[in-house]
């Protein structure tokens, strides 16, 4: 915001936050208000306690809700669709039949995490998991068993590919500033991602299975099942198609940033450009789409107003996880705007901690304090560069403080955070069983990654 600056102290602030979570989680848990209504006041409070100009504060609160429904509405819209597309056919039964097969009852849920770890290479973690649904949710029903064994594996999977590997942006950018070589970034990301996934997602979420009892909802985001209508399901070779061209799309995409950040290719070229463009998220889902309409509908006999009706019936279910992930990006922008990082950072410069675990603190605080993860990971990343360009640092110790920083940045998602509401409602989990499930699970996957980076750091 032009002409203000934040002028109370860090003690302040931390306790305006603290308090602002303490009243959002009371509300919710306790009273029963609705999140969405929830994230509006608290933000509303929040921004007026914070001292945020009266004239701004209602610029504020839009500017964050929109910039989040931005890329998060076409996201989950999109992504619906296809899902439903997928879903209505018989195609995510086809698939889940297949995946049974293949690996029985009791690996299926491995399976699904595994397979969302390569989804999880090029496709963003909201895009690739709401992709995965329909299937997820198909072999639940198949399997008549609780979503949180089946659905939390593949979650973990997306975060940990989304959080720790190129070419996503956050442990790109960070790989920029450090001035880390961007190719032993992704190739270690990459050897620690699945024993990161194994034992902070998929063992993780056998434990709480044990613990927490969540029954599946027949048809998840996508609605009541009408699987034994359907007579004429396509080929596995179409399912995967459907699900396998957006991922290719998205990987040009995000195939090309990396080449740009290696220094391989001119992002001024025009084909770059237009490749970049068809590789867009939000492109790459409506393509998708559109070639599923064919694929899973008009090419199997189906006319146009039956396939409007299904397009038409993803939206409804999904409209309250939009507009609540809205709401819960605009708390996060408050918190941002509010200067709260900026005070955590600053409070943190003489404290003595060694530079791996400091670039590690800075991540943690700017995760738990205003929420995304990216943000958490690329600022935290900007404060430290000074030091580890002044350190005595060997190429793969600045490796590892990448790694590090970007374990700090996914520490404990809790209601600042848009993923956090996403993964909740789309579970359907409500606030206290989402803190339970997934922001136990969001501590794990910082801590053993932090474990896992000091290794590398300490050995190399």
């Amino acid at each position: 915001m032009e002409n203000w600056s934040q002028t109370m102290s860090a003690g302040p602030l931390l306790g305006i936050a603290a308090a602002a979570i303490a009243v959002l989680l009371l509300m919710v848990i306790k009273f029963r208000v609705h999140a969405f209504v929830t994230l509006i006041l608290v933000s509303l409070l929040t921004a007026f306690a914070a001292g945020i100009p009266v004239d701004q504060i209602v610029p504020t609160l839009v500017n964050n809700f929109g910039s989040t429904l931005g890329s998060v509405a076409l996201l989950i819209g999109l992504g619906a669709m296809l899902g439903k597309l997928v879903e209505s056919s018989g195609g995510a039964r086809v698939l889940a039949d297949r995946m049974i097969a293949l690996f029985g009852e009791k690996r299926a849920p491995f399976a699904l995490g595994v397979a969302s770890l390569l989804m999880g290479f090029p496709i963003f973690m909201d895009a690739g998991l709401i992709v995965m649904l329909p299937v997820i949710f198909a072999i639940a029903r198949r399997l008549n068993g609780p979503i949180i064994p089946f659905a939390l594996p593949a979650a973990a999977a997306f975060s940990v590919m989304h959080v720790f590997v190129p070419p996503h942006p956050g442990p790109v950018a960070a790989s920029e500033l450090y001035g880390a070589n961007l190719g032993l970034v992704m190739l270690t990301g990459v050897l620690i991602a699945f024993p990161l996934w194994y034992l902070s997602g998929y063992l993780w979420s056998r434990f709480a299975a044990s613990r927490i009892t969540l029954e599946q909802v027949a048809g998840g985001m996508f609605g009541a099942s009408n699987e034994e209508e359907i007579t004429n399901p396509p080929s596995i070779g179409a399912v995967l198609s459907m699900l396998l061209l957006p991922m290719a799309l998205i990987f040009m995409n995000t195939g090309l940033d990396f080449l740009r950040a290696a220094g391989m290719a001119d992002s001024d070229a025009g084909w770059f450009k237009l490749c970049s463009a068809l590789g867009e998220t939000p492109i790459a889902l409506l393509l998708s789409v559109l070639v599923a309409l064919w694929v899973l509908g008009g090419r199997r006999g189906q006319s146009g107003t039956a396939l409007e009706k299904v397009l038409d019936s993803s939206l409804g279910p999904i409209c309250s996880v939009v507009l609540i992930t809205g709401a819960g990006g605009m708390f996060g922008g408050v918190l941002r705007a509010s200067g709260i990082g900026d005070a955590l950072s600053g409070s943190l410069e003489n404290l003595g901690l060694s530079v791996i675990m400091a670039a590690y603190v800075v991540a943690v605080l700017m995760r738990v304090a205003q929420g995304s993860a990216t943000v958490a990971l690329v600022t935290a990343a900007g404060l430290m560069a000074p030091a580890v360009e002044a350190g005595d640092f060997s190429t793969m110790q600045v490796v590892a403080i990448t790694l590090a920083t970007a374990a700090g940045s996914v520490f404990a998602s809790h209601v600042n955070d848009s993923g956090f509401w996403l993964v909740g409602r789309l579970m359907g989990m409500d606030v206290k069983t989402t803190l339970k499930v997934w922001t136990t699970q969001q501590t794990l996957e910082s801590l053993l990654g932090f474990v896992l980076a000091y290794i590398v750091f300490v050995l190399f």
